[in-house]
């Protein structure tokens, strides 16, 4: 660790890309329970890797791991601290609190052993190319994650992969709105804006809860042949409005 990870504060912004969702516009959030419009999961995680590469830097970004949880909605203009608490084995959490309540968590980890939860069967779902263009970088700047380090450096940003993963959700088993839960991310190797990942997905999963219906993918995501980021992911894909 080049710095101890230090507690980082934000308001939350919903980002116009996300209304085809319509979690994530007020009239479909109440609509199935909810208060208003939920912010993205995806900006959620941009805000609670801020503390980790800000204190581990680029390394982390080409050799670490992640997972993270999603335990309780995040409005927009909600104010979130990202407080990072160190453990015994090296790992640090992250919780994202609002007014001290726990939203969300992202425990990291550097190198890449520790995410290795091995090979699963599974339906393998169509592959997919994606141009890392700039949008890469200035998603998470316009969410209002204000570290330099991407733009100074051209880093593809790493709540990259858990959208790379939503877009293979939305693209296969999405019906309605649906909400992001968890994930587990490791890096292999830092990407650069401008290459063009292959994205190569199966699905692993598929349970029926209380809330909904639910899937989990594994995510294969490679540049010129090598691998940048494994991703597992689970998602309500369709929701079950009178309980939540």
């Amino acid at each position: 660790m080049t710095a101890a990870a230090r507690i980082w504060s934000v308001t939350a912004r919903n980002l116009p890309e996300h209304a085809d969702n319509l979690i994530h516009t007020d009239e479909g959030a109440r609509a199935i329970g909810f208060g208003g419009a939920l912010v993205a999961g995806t900006t959620v995680h941009a805000y609670l890797v801020h503390p980790i590469v800000e204190a581990w830097g680029a390394d982390w970004l080409a050799e670490g791991t992640s997972t993270i949880e999603f335990l309780a909605p995040v409005e927009a203009g909600d104010r979130i601290d990202c407080v990072p608490v160190p453990a015994d084995d090296g790992s640090v959490e992250v919780r994202a609190e609002v007014a001290g309540a726990l939203r969300a968590r992202l425990v990291a980890w550097r190198g890449s052993s520790a995410g290795d939860v091995g090979p699963r069967d599974g339906e393998w779902l169509p592959d997919h190319l994606e141009p890392l263009d700039h949008w890469w970088i200035d998603y998470a700047r316009r969410a209002g994650d204000d570290l330099t380090l991407y733009s100074d450096s051209g880093f593809v940003h790493p709540c990259g992969w858990s959208s790379l993963a939503n877009n293979v959700m939305i693209r296969h088993l999405v019906n309605g709105p649906w909400i992001h839960t968890r994930s587990r991310i490791v890096h292999h190797s830092a990407a650069m804006v401008g290459a063009t990942a292959l994205v190569e997905a199966k699905v692993v999963d598929r349970f029926e809860t209380r809330r909904g219906n639910r899937a989990v993918i594994d995510v294969d995501i490679s540049v010129d042949g090598g691998p940048v980021a494994t991703v597992r992911h689970e998602a309500l894909v369709s929701l079950t409005p009178t309980d939540l």
